[in-house]
């Protein structure tokens, strides 16, 4: 895009964003079953957008000229401690996301033990990859232990023979996303306090929900700083709290823990830097449209949301059950749940497509070792009303599915394209696999195709590493400038 010489005017401008939106997912309405977190509440999100501008303009850098800004960061925090069982002393830091938070829970570890050469950090298969993201950043070496391929949750065994002299930090989650599995929480914190090294628990997606919950009366793994040897806990807000993206807490037992995730600097010839996340100039914005959503809602409200999405979770689960062809994988703790086959003429991948020109959105999730291909469904407040109405298209798409082609691609063409080395995959090797997966890198650009099933299929037949450079490359496509 070349600017024009004059600018437009606002009408104009929003317009046309107004248009460009039009092709993308709906954001409400219960139809996007990933990515999305609708309270399906009239009046939120206007709410949410005043708190946002009011504050779009006020500098986080530096909270002594902005000292409002603390006050709503203490508010936040203090809530989600209290809600989580945090002992007296605990702390915390607001965050940009879940993926920030987890990185500088790793970044806190890591610099809480400069003795440790070769650091470590022990993490069960379906740990968030912003851990390893993390681990890359801050050279850490991720040591990844097997799950139970029946629950989908951490071995703790496994994970106390994986510790040694270089581990800095365990993780386990509170759920996995994959699965919305709880990792044994109690026994993994244990084995790590018995070495003294720190445990932290991804509750990102799963602990505000299961706070809730529990607060209801209804039974939940423990997960949070009630279980002895938890010395760290990160929250996100934009999910279940129904907070505008981004707002992510990470929460600490100790303050002395906390200062390690902190970045200081004084050597230069300007002002001191002192930063308690990975960003330093940010907008405040998502921090008071996050308090602001908080105060609005109350006790409540975050009761009753949770509880339509409680309800909405186990509605669904129990139809899935009662589906010929499908069943839930795992034992989902919180509202994430994964949907494999019982058979093999129903390709997971085909009944995603055949529900997206139904017009429902549902993610498709790869095989990984001992746990199967699946669909993945994440439940919010709004979803209550639609569960029904998805169940039934969910039943249309098996029969669909059963009478589809096969979407595994060639015996040959997998062959071929594990042959290729994914640090020497040339443009023109990039090409053939996108004409393999019946897609034209001219147009790529425009998104992927309705069916995606072919696909996925490829991916998954080839090794991660390859994988990953080939979505690496396809990235590129998207971004031409």
């Amino acid at each position: 895009m070349r600017l024009a010489e004059r600018g437009r005017s606002a009408d104009d401008v929003l317009a046309e964003l107004r248009r460009r939106h039009e092709r993308d997912l709906p954001t409400h309405g219960g139809r996007t079953w990933a990515y999305v977190y609708d309270a399906g509440l009239a009046g939120l999100d206007e709410l949410l957008a005043e708190a946002h501008r009011a504050y779009a303009a006020v500098n986080g850098l530096d909270p002594t000229v902005f000292p409002s800004i603390v006050a709503l960061e203490n508010d936040l925090v203090g809530a989600a401690l209290e809600l989580l069982s945090a002992p007296s002393g605990a702390v915390g830091t607001f965050t940009s996301g879940g993926t920030e938070s987890c990185m500088l829970a790793v970044k806190a570890a890591r610099d809480a033990r400069p003795g440790v050469e070769r650091p470590r950090m022990v993490v069960p298969t379906t740990v968030h990859p912003a851990f390893l993201k993390g681990a890359k950043y801050f050279g850490v070496e991720p040591v990844r232990v097997p799950v139970d391929p029946a629950t989908c949750r951490a071995d703790p065994a496994a994970t106390a023979a994986a510790l040694d002299d270089h581990t800095v930090l365990v993780v386990c989650s509170a759920v996995s996303y994959a699965h919305g599995a709880c990792d044994p929480v109690p026994a993994v914190a244990a084995a790590s306090a018995a070495r003294g090294i720190p445990c932290h628990v991804d509750g990102c997606i799963g602990a505000w929900l299961l706070g809730w919950w529990r607060r209801a009366g209804h039974d939940v793994p423990p997960f949070d700083f009630a279980v002895p040897g938890v010395t760290s806990l990160s929250v996100d807000l934009h999910k279940y709290a129904y907070a505008a993206k981004g707002a992510s807490l990470l929460l600490f037992r100790d303050p002395a823990l906390r200062r390690a995730s902190y970045f200081a600097s004084a050597a230069w010839p300007g002002y001191v830097m002192i930063n308690a996340t990975m960003q330093s100039t940010k907008s405040a914005g998502p921090l008071a449209a996050a308090w602001a959503a908080l105060q609005h809602l109350g006790v409540e409200g975050q009761l009753e949301l949770a509880r339509r999405t409680r309800e909405a979770t186990r509605a669904l689960v129990d139809g899935v059950a009662a589906l010929p062809g499908l069943r839930v994988v795992g034992r989902p703790d919180a509202a994430l749940l994964a949907v494999g086959s019982t058979e093999e003429a129903v390709d997971p991948f085909v009944v995603v497509d055949e529900l997206r020109v139904r017009g429902w959105y549902v993610q498709p999730q790869l095989a990984f070792e001992a746990l199967p291909r699946n669909l993945h469904l994440t439940v919010t407040a709004a979803s209550l009303p639609r569960v029904e109405p998805l169940l039934r298209d969910l039943r249309d798409a098996v029969v669909a599915a059963r009478a589809a082609p096969s979407a595994r691609p060639d015996p040959d063409l997998v062959a071929a394209a594990r042959a290729i080395d994914p640090d020497a995959l040339t443009p023109a090797e990039f090409a053939r696999l996108l004409a393999f997966a019946g897609l034209d890198p001219a147009t790529v650009g425009g998104g992927l195709p309705e069916r995606s099933a072919g696909i996925n299929n490829l991916l998954e037949a080839v090794p991660a590493r390859l994988r990953e450079r080939i979505l690496a490359e396809f990235l590129g496509l998207l971004f031409t400038t």
